[in-house]
């Protein structure tokens, strides 16, 4: 009689929920768009002059200045990734979360104090980014190893679920630390409580013991997508055209997400100005955003083992790039209840491909070496960071809605390459 256990131990539901914890924290960079709507004037002329109040010391900024700091967190965060993927396959994840959650305090509070631009840069921007990549890196291929590939889907969505989900909390409490205590205390609050929860939820993720198989159902693989026979290094990952591909799914997916997570408090400002309810509650976008963002990566994740990953792909990805194209017509419609869907919708597609391209690695690639490899594959998701760089200039000459398009047509070009996209032959060590 087959004695392999079909439900896993205990400890793997504790790896899991560990990291959502630690992801809940890193997700800071999903309510950033409450410090933009914070740090850049409504006014333009009003660009480099100081601040007066609670935040005295601070001094206004353009759009492209403050979304330069969330950008270069988000590129810094996707390069590190790589250097945390290859701590966590070497020694483990508890080293990478430990120093990603000192990193990401170190950062914030680094931001507070030095209240200036040229802070926001080195502290949110470097640390923050650092500290993100080498606590992320640590957390999704730590789970993943404790589960068979019918779950993987799943267990991928839960734990990225937390970073999306983040917005949920972080954005009023962003917003009533900002109104109450002004921007440098919020930031010197959060990274204080980020360090202690990152460094004790670091402790509890563990590999599997040696010898560990993971329970599954016997004959059952996720549809479309049978297990890859080998484990690839990197070496051979870069050789293949899938690895390109699947960077470039990374961007596409990711590009549309980040577009509008780094600028939803503005957009509900400026699209309900004349509903004072949202106009003076803009953070709630970004809440609402969190949310949508973290079940998308659990439905996703889901669905997406029942009818395989590059159908989920192509299914979110086309909803999305019409909402995206429709994005700017609503907001000359000033129609806050048809924003909230499409930005809902662009914010569900997003969580899904952060859900997706984990689990898309594993799958092609093996998960001994899924932390180095998954690592590379990110570069997708901070290259993506270019597009909502362009999208803050675009912001400064009033001419925003051009990035949504930008933004839709990048998206359906990715929808193509994916329904391409096939698993590699196996590797020949």
């Amino acid at each position: 009689m087959d004695s392999t256990p079909t439900s896993p131990p205990a400890r793997a539901w504790v790896v899991t929920f560990a990291g959502t914890a630690i992801n809940l924290c890193l997700g800071i960079l999903y309510a950033w768009s409450v410090w933009n709507k914070s740090l850049v004037p409504r006014d333009e002329k009003l660009f480099g002059t100081a601040m007066t109040g609670a935040n005295e010391g601070w001094h206004y900024l353009s759009n492209f200045q403050a979304t330069l700091a969330y950008s270069i967190c988000g590129f810094v965060f996707a390069l590190v990734m790589i250097v945390g993927g290859r701590l966590q396959d070497r020694y483990g994840p508890k080293l990478g979360a430990t120093a990603g959650g000192l990193f990401l305090a170190a950062g914030c509070i680094l931001s507070g104090w030095m209240q200036s631009y040229l802070g926001l840069i080195l502290g949110f921007g470097i640390l923050g980014g650092i500290g993100m990549g080498l606590a992320y890196a640590a957390t999704t291929p730590a789970a993943v190893k404790w589960f068979g590939p019918h779950r993987r889907g799943l267990i991928v969505g839960i734990v990225v679920g937390g970073y999306g989900g983040a917005a949920i909390y972080i954005a009023p409490l962003a917003n009533w630390l900002i109104d109450g205590y002004g921007i440098s205390q919020s930031f010197i609050v959060l990274g204080t409580f980020f360090a202690v929860v990152v460094v004790i939820a670091g402790q509890l993720l563990s590999w599997p013991p040696a010898g560990y198989i993971p329970p599954g159902r016997v004959g059952v693989t996720v549809q479309n997508t049978p297990p890859p026979r080998a484990d690839w290094p990197a070496s051979a990952m870069l050789r293949t055209w899938q690895f390109y591909a699947l960077v470039f799914l990374f961007l596409g997916s990711a590009q549309s997400g980040l577009l509008v997570i780094g600028f939803a408090a503005p957009i509900l400002s400026s699209t309900a100005k004349d509903v004072e309810f949202f106009a003076a509650n803009s953070w709630l976008l970004a809440a609402f955003g969190g949310f949508i963002n973290a079940t998308g990566r659990v439905g996703t994740g889901r669905y997406s083992d029942a009818i395989g990953r590059t159908n989920a792909y192509i299914i979110n990805g086309l909803i999305s790039a019409i909402c995206l194209l429709a994005t700017p017509y609503v907001m000359d419609t000033k129609n806050v209840w048809a924003l909230f869907i499409v930005v809902g919708v662009a914010y569900w597609q997003y969580g899904g491909g952060l859900a997706l391209l984990p689990a898309f690695t594993a799958d092609f690639f093996g998960s001994k070496n899924l932390g180095f490899n998954y690592g590379l594959v990110f570069i997708g998701w901070g290259l993506a960071f270019g597009v909502v760089q362009i999208a803050s200039y675009l912001r400064d000459q009033g001419i925003l809605h051009y990035a949504f398009y930008l933004s839709g047509v990048l998206l359906i070009i990715a929808v193509g390459v994916c329904a391409k996209l096939r698993r590699p032959a196996n590797f020949e060590a």
